[in-house]
């Protein structure tokens, strides 16, 4: 049995390090002027965006970053195990200032498009896995041209806010916090995720209350002391980032391992499941 399970392991290896292309560069360095930096009154949290993915929203967003929009601004809507969600200074979810972004939830994948697969028959998708570091799910289609992808809501995830109507977002964003929402996937526009900070995000106050509770008085919601391009920042507090590069074969194999769980610790064997949200990208502060 042990045998057989190392074969299959192998063989499992080999397919991960085909697909990424047998990378050995295990890290890759985030462009200051696609990461942004979020100010908060108890830390700094630092985002990669993803414009190869949403271009759209990433370009409102880093202007309306350029612009101040953010700054001063509270998250008012606040879920413990769920999103903490910011916006404009009124709490509103419209803006009429800014303009409404078409959805960029999915995008069509060619028969070169390619990544790091995870799992096949995800309870939400066809097939899961990392792009570029971001958790994705893929769908192939009837042709080998025809599929499609888009990012999941893993923590630490930034979305896009919107009302009922599939267009309709304008500047509100959310950060999931809590359990992964795997059923926003595909009707929400993810643009982002946090790579340094989380356990800022984690401490926002939280807005929802359980019932019996006074309510949170308004004042003391979390405010955004300033957001920014990191490219804007000034260069002694520009915070510079590497993250996990996972279309590298040091990440495939870890894949591998973090499927097998072979510690000692596994006295008893879990099924041999990987979900995409149970694999946190590292990463690490670089001169």
């Amino acid at each position: 049995m042990k045998a057989s399970l190392k074969s299959i392991l192998s063989l499992t290896t080999l397919f991960f390090i085909s697909a990424c292309g047998a990378d050995d560069s295990a890290w890759r360095k985030l462009e200051l002027n696609n990461t942004a930096l979020l100010t908060l009154p108890h830390g700094k949290v630092v985002i990669e965006l993803a414009p190869q993915f949403s271009p759209k929203h990433v370009a409102q967003f880093s202007e309306l970053t350029k612009q101040g929009f953010y700054d001063g601004t509270k998250f008012y809507r606040v879920i413990d195990g769920f999103v903490a969600q910011a916006g404009p200074k009124d709490g509103s979810k419209k803006d009429k200032s800014v303009p409404l972004l078409e959805m960029e939830s999915q995008w069509k994948t060619d028969k070169n498009w390619s990544f790091t697969q995870v799992q096949k028959q995800d309870l939400f998708a066809q097939q899961t896995g990392f792009k570029d570091s971001f958790a994705i799910a893929y769908q192939a289609g009837e042709k080998q041209d025809s599929g499609s992808a888009w990012l999941t809501h893993c923590p630490g995830t930034l979305a896009m806010a919107r009302g009922n109507e599939a267009d309709s977002a304008s500047s509100h964003f959310y950060f999931v916090i809590g359990q992964a929402p795997r059923y926003l996937d595909d009707i929400m526009t993810i643009f982002g995720r946090v790579v340094y900070g989380m356990q800022h995000v984690q401490a926002i106050q939280r807005t929802e209350v359980v019932e019996g509770e006074y309510a949170v008085d308004h004042r003391d919601f979390t405010k955004i002391i300033k957001m920014q391009l990191m490219s804007d920042v000034v260069k002694v507090e520009q915070i510079h980032i590497e993250v996990e590069n996972t279309e590298s074969s040091a990440f495939a194999e870890r894949l591998v391992k973090r499927r097998a769980r072979d510690g000692a610790f596994f006295y008893k064997k879990p099924p041999p499941v990987l979900d995409v949200c149970q694999i946190p990208i590292r990463s690490r502060i670089v001169q």
